[in-house]
């Protein structure tokens, strides 16, 4: 099928409306993306023109805008572009719509902590302790041939 994919980043510009409707979530907002250059005359980024797209997202991704987003945040929405004319009361009106596929926080822009929804009536997940990723300084690092083996236990 040929659709329109696009990626926009920019900021959320309105409070998520999220709505449980008949046939699944649905939530949207309005996403502010406005274009920078450095300008050289006057040796500074410079803020250009700004479009705003009113994204669309379904289902789960619903769920998880609703409890996620809020004014301000800087995200990524990644979707299928629809752009609309309409005439209303005499005047032309051309809309940008995004039909969100995934969106998540630009995290060049800041941090963001993620957590998986729980699921309804799943009680087995338990949570996984955080592996420890850090090398041991090189002071208190053994030879390989001195290493003393670890014993290993079965579960």
């Amino acid at each position: 099928m040929n659709e329109t994919m696009v990626c926009a980043v920019g900021n959320v510009a309105t409070q998520p409306v999220y709505r449980d409707l008949a046939n699944g979530a649905s939530a949207r907002f309005r996403l502010a993306v406005t274009a920078r250059y450095w300008d050289r005359e006057k040796s500074a980024w410079t803020d250009g023109h700004t479009n705003f797209f009113t994204v669309w997202a379904n289902r789960a991704l619903a769920t998880n805008v609703g409890a996620s987003l809020s004014v301000g945040d800087p995200v990524i929405v990644q979707g299928r572009l629809k752009v609309r004319t309409e005439v209303r009361e005499g005047q032309s009106w051309t809309s940008a719509d995004i039909d969100a596929v995934a969106i998540g926080h630009d995290l060049s822009r800041g941090t963001s902590a993620f957590r998986r929804p729980n699921k309804e009536g799943d009680t087995t997940a338990s949570p996984r302790p955080e592996p420890n990723w850090e090398t041991e300084p090189e002071s208190r690092s053994l030879d390989v041939s001195q290493q003393q083996p670890e014993a290993a236990g079965v579960m």
